[in-house]
C-alpha cells in the first residue's frame, strides 16, 4: 500500500507573523561530521561493493524466510545515534544504493529544517487593483501563490474573509491566480501507477489549495433511508449528488467505496450509482480532482460565492502587475508543523512543495533541478564526502530516487546532534501509536521511524529507543518484487534493536 496524505483537511493555526527568514547555507562542522563513523569506509559505486558485513539476527532471518525474501533484498544499518568511533551494532549491505520510497522525505524535511528554520512560514500575498466604493471593487483581485504546502480549505476561507474585510463584497472584474513562482513540468497523474484520482499523485503547485483534493463525508440517515454527502471545498461549476441510498439493513461495511460505485472522472459532475452501508457510520473519502489545473479556480470561486461574495468576471491564471503592492498576506503554519504532516502521514505533495521551496528561497524561482542542486549543496556542506542521495522529486514517490543505508544513517546521526533534532524526531510516526506506523506490530512507543512503501519497496528509518537507555539510528531498506511481504521483517528489526540491554 502506498503512503498517502491525510484523508481530510487539517485545521490550521492562525499565524499572522511576517516572513523574515532568509536562505543561508550553514557552515559544516568537520569535527562533527568526522565523528559520525557508522561503518566501513564509504565507497562510491554500486552493489558489487555492497556485500554483507555480518550475520543478521535470528528472528530477522526467520522473518525473511517466512516472507520468501532473499537476504540480498535487504540493506540495514543500526548504529548509535550519538556517532563516535564504535562499530555498528548491525550492518548488512549498508552501501547498497536502494530506492527508499517515502523514507526520502527524511532528507527533504531535515534539509528544510536546517536551512529554513523551524519557524519558517510561507506567505500568500493578495493584491487589490482598483477602487472600492459601496462594497464593490472596480477592478481585479490577485492571489499570488508562493508554495504554501498547507493552504487548506479553512485557510482559504480565512483569506477570502480578509478580502471581504477590505470592504469588498462585489468584484467587478476578475480574480487572478498567480502561480508563476513554480516552474514545474506538465504532470500526468496517471503516469506513476495508473491511479490519477489518488491524492498521493497530486502535483505541486505554487498555489496549492487543499492538496488539490476533494473531501467527501458520508453521513447515514437510517430514518430517511439514505446517506447525505458533504463536499469540501465547494467548487464552482460542479454538479454534485447530495445523497446516496442506504444498503439493505444489516449489510456489512466492507469495501464501502466500491459499494457506492462512484464516478469521479468528470470534472463537471460527481455521481454515485450504488448504495452506502449504514453500518459504516460516518466515513470520509478524499479524492484528487480530475482536472488539477482547474481546481484552484473552481475552489476560489466556489468559496467566494459561498461567503456571499459576487463576481462579474472569471477566476483565471495570470501574473501580478509589478506596480501593485499587497493589500495583505495570508501566512502559513510554521515549518515545524508542516514537517509533522509530511512525515507522520507521508504527504507526497506537501513534501514536493517543501522540496521546491529550497530552490525558491535560493534562486527566486522553483524548479526541480534547482531543488536538487540546493539539496546537493546543503548535503556537501553538512556531510562532506558522504555519497549524496538521488532525491528525484524529494518525496520518494519515484522509481528513480536512491540512497544508501550508510549515507542516510550518517545524516540521521548528524540530525540527532542538531538544534532542530526535537522538531525532526517529533515529526516521525511512533511505532504502534500514530501516523503511518499505527498498524506496526513492533514495540509500541519504542521507535520514531519514517516509513516508505511502493511496489517493490518497503523501508523504515529513524530512531529506536532501546531498553538499555541508548538511542540507535535504524535504517532498513527492502527492494524486491515481494517487498510488500517485508513488514514483519522490519518489525523484527525494530524489536531486536529495542531489546538492547
Amino acid at each position: 500500500m502506498l503512503d498517502s496524505p491525510p484523508t481530510c483537511p487539517i485545521r490550521p493555526a492562525i499565524d499572522l507573523a511576517d516572513d523574515v527568514c532568509s536562505f543561508r547555507l550553514p557552515r559544516s562542522n568537520p569535527a562533527l561530521v568526522a565523528s559520525l563513523v557508522v561503518c566501513v569506509p564509504a565507497h562510491r559505486g554500486g552493489a558489487a561493493r555492497a556485500q554483507a558485513t555480518g550475520p543478521l539476527p535470528a528472528e530477522v532471518e526467520a522473518a525473511l524466510v517466512r516472507a520468501r525474501l532473499p537476504r540480498d533484498a535487504l540493506s540495514v544499518l543500526v548504529v548509535d545515534a550519538q556517532g563516535g568511533r564504535q562499530a555498528p551494532r548491525l550492518a548488512h549491505r549498508p552501501q547498497a544504493s536502494m530506492n527508499p520510497a517515502s523514507v526520502m522525505k527524511l532528507v527533504t524535511t531535515y534539509a528544510a529544517l536546517d536551512l529554513l528554520g523551524p519557524a519558517y512560514t510561507w506567505s500568500t500575498p493578495v493584491y487589490v487593483d482598483g477602487q472600492v466604493q459601496g462594497g464593490s471593487l472596480q477592478g481585479n483581485v490577485y492571489i499570488q501563490g508562493q508554495g504554501d504546502p498547507k493552504l487548506v480549505m479553512e485557510r482559504l476561507w480565512l483569506l477570502l474573509r480578509r478580502l471581504q474585510g477590505q470592504g469588498i463584497q462585489v468584484i467587478v472584474g476578475d480574480i487572478v491566480l498567480d502561480r508563476t513562482a513554480f516552474d514545474v513540468p506538465e504532470h500526468d497523474a496517471a503516469r506513476f501507477d495508473g491511479e490519477p484520482l489518488r491524492p498521493y499523485n497530486a502535483a505541486p503547485d505554487a498555489l496549492l489549495l487543499n492538496y488539490n483534493a476533494v473531501v467527501m463525508t458520508f453521513v447515514p440517515d437510517a430514518a430517511a433511508g439514505l446517506a447525505r454527502i458533504q463536499y469540501d471545498p465547494p467548487l464552482a461549476g460542479v454538479q454534485r449528488q447530495a445523497t446516496v441510498p442506504l444498503a439493505a439493513p444489516g449489510a456489512e461495511c466492507g469495501d464501502w467505496r466500491a459499494a457506492v460505485r462512484a464516478e469521479l472522472s468528470d470534472p463537471a459532475r460527481t455521481v454515485f450509482q450504488g448504495v452506502y452501508p449504514a453500518r459504516c457510520g460516518e466515513r470520509v473519502w478524499a479524492a484528487a480532482f480530475p482536472d488539477p489545473k482547474g481546481f484552484a479556480a473552481r475552489a476560489v470561486e466556489g468559496m467566494w460565492r459561498e461567503l456571499g461574495g459576487k463576481l462579474t468576471g472569471t477566476v483565471r491564471d495570470g501574473a501580478v502587475p509589478a506596480r501593485l503592492k499587497p493589500a495583505f498576506s495570508a501566512t502559513s503554519p510554521a515549518l515545524a508543523e508542516v514537517v509533522r504532516d509530511v512525515n507522520k502521514y507521508s504527504n507526497n505533495v506537501m513534501a514536493q512543495q517543501l522540496f521546491l521551496t529550497l530552490a525558491l528561497r535560493k534562486d527566486g524561482a522553483a524548479t526541480f533541478d534547482g531543488a536538487r542542486a540546493a539539496l546537493r549543496q546543503w548535503w556537501q556542506a553538512r556531510l562532506g564526502d558522504a555519497e549524496p542521495p538521488a532525491p528525484d522529486n524529494g518525496a520518494g514517490l519515484s522509481r528513480e530516487a536512491r540512497i544508501s543505508a550508510q549515507a542516510l544513517a550518517r545524516m540521521l546521526q548528524l540530525a540527532w546532534q542538531s538544534p532542530v533534532m526535537p522538531e525532526l524526531v517529533s515529526s516521525l510516526p511512533i511505532a504502534g501509536v500514530d501516523g503511518t506506523l499505527r498498524p506496526s506490530q513492533s514495540r509500541a512507543g519504542a521507535a520514531h521511524l519514517k516509513t516508505g512503501s511502493l511496489r517493490d519497496v518497503m523501508a523504515v528509518a529513524g530512531y529506536v529507543h532501546a531498553a538499555s537507555g541508548r538511542r540507535y539510528v535504524l535504517v532498513a531498506l527492502v527492494n524486491h518484487p515481494q517487498a510488500g511481504a517485508a513488514r514483519p521483517v522490519l518489525d523484527a528489526l525494530v524489536d531486536w534493536t529495542a531489546r538492547d540491554q
